[in-house]
Formats: structure tokens, C-alpha cells, sequence
């Protein structure tokens, strides 16, 4: 397991001072937002080098691609997946497919996506047609490209839970489309995180980390504010042997990433020595 820290909660940084103060706080890995001010796909050469030259420098690695937020056009969930308008939603479609191939280009395995989206005035089965149509027209890039594309779950969204997850990942025969699992998100639905990541171990490429309060309110808190038990989560990751990155998310964070960053670190590395 490698520790990692998203670029989404240095919204007011430069993708480059991002990397040098996630690399400060004591991460060697770093979530890349594809969006503004960051890395909003397509990038011209001299940006991607300047990322890569500052990979270099900190001797860092890039857990993942995060193509969830479009703050680039909309918002963090428009352009969704499942828009009424065809012509809005094919703005979502193309975003991924750039996100895909701006992965390629930096050397990251994965990139994660919205559940759908927040619901529109279609009926469910619609959206869930919808969003099935969208991944197709998107999976032979991923697959050409080798490159994992994650639905992550999301409260209120149109998957917001394993069950749906599953019984919607079932239509589909790829081994490029994933889960990102989002710790935070799952506790808010009422599902225990140290029993969903035995559960659904085969899906899984890549962790998001957060706490959430005991009201199980859709709100990120650097951990150990709120109600997870990590201790139980981290033991059931031990136990499926997990090699890949966990990242923490703390988007909420962006008047003070810097000082989220380091405790999170401080919090967590003793958490897994200890455990």
C-alpha cells in the first residue's frame, strides 16, 4: 500500500507548488485533478513536461487521474454522464477520453469518474442506458491504452452504493473498468468500508481516504475527525494484501491543504505502523 494526497484541495496552488508541498507534507505520490487551475485535459507539451519535470524532482509517482470535477465548464458534477442533452453529456465523454489520454502521457494507471451523475427528470433505467452507453464509447481507449477507467460511488449520485455498483459493472466484459473506492462515500450510505473492501477486492484499483462525522453528512474531514474506524479498515486491507495507492481526499480543505496534508500523514502513518 503507498500513501497519497490529491492535488483537488490545492485548488488555489499551481499544479507545480502542489507537488512540491504534497511532496513537503511526506507523500511520495500525488493525485493529479484534472481541472482548473491543474491539469484540465488537453495539455500542451510544455505543460506536461513541466509536470513531469517536477515529478522528477520529487521523486514522486501519480497514484491516479482524477476526471471527476469539471469546474473547467460547470461544476464538480457537470457535464455528467447521463445529461438529457446529448450534446452536454458528449462534454463529459470527451473529457474522459483527454483524461485517458493525458494518463498515458504522465504514466498514471487509472483514472476515476463520477457514478452517472446527479439525477435528472429520466427515470433511473434511462440513466443507468445512458451512463452504460457513455463507458462504451469510452472503453476501447482505455483498453488500447492500458489504462484503468474507476466509477467511483458517490452519495445522492445515480450508483451510490456496492449493490448498484455491481449489479451495473456486471454489463460490461473489461478488465480496464474498475472501482475507485471511496471510503467516506460508502460510510455515508450506511455500509461498513472494512467489510465492502473484502467484498469487492476484485474491483478494486485505486482508494480514496477520508473521515466523515458520526451524522454520515457527505462532508470530508481530514481523519481522525470524524467516525470511521480506520484501524478495522486498514486491517481488512492487510488482509486482501492490497499494493496499490491510497489517497486522501480533502478537497473541503483548500484555505489550508498544506497543514490537512501533514496531519493527515502524521494521523495515518502511525495508524498502519500500528496496525
Amino acid at each position: 500500500m503507498k500513501l497519497a494526497f490529491s492535488s483537488n484541495a490545492y485548488r488555489n496552488y499551481s499544479i507545480e507548488d502542489c507537488i512540491d508541498s504534497i511532496h513537503f507534507a511526506g507523500y511520495d505520490s500525488i493525485e493529479i485533478m484534472c481541472d482548473v487551475p491543474h491539469a484540465f485535459p488537453p495539455l500542451p507539451n510544455e505543460k506536461i513536461q513541466s509536470i513531469h519535470n517536477s515529478l522528477k524532482k520529487n521523486s514522486m509517482s501519480i497514484s491516479n487521474l482524477n476526471g471527476f470535477m469539471m469546474t473547467a465548464i460547470d461544476d464538480f458534477h457537470h457535464p455528467s454522464w447521463i445529461e438529457e442533452s446529448k450534446t452536454y453529456r458528449q462534454k463529459r465523454i470527451d473529457h474522459t477520453k483527454n483524461c485517458l489520454y493525458l494518463a498515458s502521457l504522465l504514466g498514471a494507471k487509472s483514472v476515476s469518474t463520477e457514478p452517472g451523475g446527479p439525477k435528472t427528470n429520466q427515470s433511473s433505467e434511462k440513466e443507468l442506458e445512458i451512463f452504460q452507453e457513455g463507458l462504451l464509447e469510452v472503453l476501447p481507449l482505455a483498453e488500447d491504452l492500458g489504462v484503468h477507467l474507476l466509477i467511483e460511488p458517490e452519495p445522492e449520485l445515480l450508483i451510490e452504493n456496492s449493490s448498484q455498483f455491481v449489479r451495473f459493472i456486471e454489463k460490461f466484459d473489461s478488465k480496464y473498468l474498475g472501482l475507485n473506492f471511496d471510503i467516506g462515500h460508502f460510510f455515508c450510505v450506511n455500509e461498513d468500508p472494512e467489510k465492502l473492501i473484502i467484498n469487492l477486492h476484485d474491483y478494486i484499483k485505486h482508494i480514496h481516504l477520508e473521515d466523515i462525522a458520526y451524522s454520515k453528512k457527505h462532508h470530508h474531514l481530514i481523519p481522525g475527525h470524524g467516525a470511521i474506524d480506520f484501524k478495522k479498515f486498514f486491517t481488512s486491507l492487510n488482509s486482501i494484501n492490497y499494493t496499490g495507492y491510497v489517497t486522501v481526499e480533502l478537497y473541503p480543505y483548500q484555505n489550508n491543504p498544506q497543514d490537512a496534508a501533514i496531519e493527515s500523514m502524521t494521523y495515518l502513518k502511525s495508524l498502519i505502523e500500528n496496525v
